[in-house]
C-alpha cells in the first residue's frame, strides 16, 4: 500500500496520515519526546525504545514476550518482526512476515502468532512460530480471511468444543463497501466462517479486547471515511457473544477516539492513546488512559500516558501493559495497573 491510501482512508483529517505520505515523522513535529517518563507517582515507565519506529503496527503475547508486528514507516508499509523481552529490556528481530502490511489485526493461539489482513494482501494470513526447535522463527501462509480488511481488530476467544482457541476478526474498512462482519478462524482446521451477526457499529481504527469470552468493540472511527471532524472520533463501546452471536451496546468511553490501543489485564480492559483529529493548527494526540470494568460496566480514568500516540499497539506481559510505536515512534512505556 503507498502513501496515499492512508490519506484516503482518514481524507487528510488524520494528520499523522498526511505526514506519513510525505515521509515525516509526527513525534518530531509535536516536539514529543519518546523517551519522556510519567511524573512524579506516576504508574508509568519508559522502557528500551523499538529498534523500527513504526505507526499501524500490530502486537501479539507469546510466553511472556512481546512481539511487534508489520506496520509503516515514513509511508512505507513493514514486514518487520520484532520482540520485546521484559526481563533483560531489550529487543531482538525475527524472522519477516512475507508480505509487508500495515493497519494488520493479530491473534495468538497455542503459542502461534497470526498475522491477519492488512495492506497490499489485505486478506493474508500468516502464522508466526516462535519455538526453539527445527522449522521455529518460521512464517507459514494459511488459508486466506474470507472478507479484506485494513485497520481491523482481532480478539481470541475458547469456544465450546475448542480447546485452544478462535480468532475473532471485526471492523476494518475495505472498497467500494464497508464489513460489519464478524470473521472466526480455527487455527485447528484452518477455516474461516462468517457469523450472521454483523458489528452494529462499522469502523476502522477501533480497539478490541476480550473478557470472560465476550469480545468488545472499542471507540475507532467510521468507516470507510475515518475521523473527519473531532465529532467523528466514536466512543462507541459493543460486546459481542460468541455463544448467542449477539452484539450489545455498552457504556460508552469518557474519552472519543480512533487509533487507540486495548490491553486486557485480570478482567480488566484498558483503552491508551488515540487520536482526536483537527486539520489545522494544534492538532491534539492524548495521552488518555481509561480502563473498563464490564462487571459493573463503568469506565475510570487513569494516569495519562507520557507520550502521546495514535495508531500505537498494546499488550500485556505479567500484568503489565505495554504501550509500543505509533506516530512512527518506536516508543515503548508501561503501565502497572493500580492493587484492587
Amino acid at each position: 500500500m503507498g502513501p496515499g491510501r492512508h490519506a484516503i482512508l482518514f481524507k487528510a483529517a488524520y494528520r499523522l496520515t498526511v505526514l506519513l505520505a510525505l515521509g515525516v515523522s509526527t513525534g518530531c513535529l509535536r516536539g514529543g519526546n519518546p523517551e519522556s517518563s510519567g511524573g512524579s507517582g506516576s504508574a508509568w515507565t519508559t522502557k528500551t525504545s523499538m529498534p523500527t519506529p513504526r505507526t499501524a503496527l500490530a502486537v501479539g503475547v507469546i510466553g511472556n514476550i512481546l512481539y511487534a508486528v508489520g506496520g509503516n514507516s515514513g509511508g512505507t508499509d513493514l514486514n518487520t518482526v520484532e520482540a520485546y523481552d521484559p526481563t533483560f529490556n531489550k529487543w531482538f528481530t525475527k524472522k519477516s512476515m512475507k508480505f509487508p502490511r500495515s493497519g494488520l489485526a493479530v491473534g495468538v493461539v497455542d503459542g502461534i502468532l497470526y498475522a491477519i489482513g492488512g495492506d497490499i494482501n489485505s486478506t493474508t494470513v500468516e502464522a508466526y512460530d516462535p519455538g526453539t526447535g527445527p522449522g521455529t522463527d518460521s512464517w507459514t501462509t494459511k488459508t486466506s480471511m474470507p472478507t479484506p480488511r485494513y485497520g481491523s481488530g482481532a480478539g481470541v476467544i475458547t469456544g465450546v468444543g475448542v480447546i485452544n482457541g478462535l480468532i475473532y476478526v471485526v471492523g476494518g474498512v475495505i472498497a467500494p463497501g464497508v464489513p460489519g462482519t464478524v470473521d472466526v478462524y480455527d487455527p485447528g482446521m484452518d477455516k474461516w466462517t462468517t457469523m450472521s451477526t454483523t458489528m452494529p457499529t462499522e469502523r476502522i481504527f477501533l480497539g478490541v479486547g476480550v473478557v470472560n469470552g465476550i469480545l468488545y468493540a472499542v471507540g475507532g472511527c467510521p468507516a470507510p471515511g475515518g475521523c473527519t471532524t473531532l465529532l467523528d472520533n466514536l466512543a462507541t463501546v459493543e460486546a459481542y457473544d460468541p455463544g448467542t452471536d449477539k452484539w450489545t451496546t455498552e457504556i460508552s468511553m469518557p474519552t472519543a477516539r480512533g487509533g487507540l490501543a486495548v490491553g486486557v489485564n485480570d478482567g480488566i480492559l484498558y483503552a491508551v492513546g488515540g487520536q482526536l483529529p483537527d486539520i489545522q493548527q494544534g492538532d491534539t494526540t492524548p495521552k488518555t488512559l481509561e480502563a473498563y470494568n464490564p462487571a459493573t460496566d463503568t469506565w475510570t480514568t487513569l494516569d495519562p500516558m507520557p507520550t502521546g500516540r495514535t495508531l500505537l499497539a498494546a499488550g500485556v506481559v505479567n500484568g503489565i501493559l505495554y504501550a509500543v510505536g505509533g506516530d512512527d515512534q518506536g516508543t515503548v512505556e508501561t503501565f502497572t495497573p493500580p492493587t484492587p
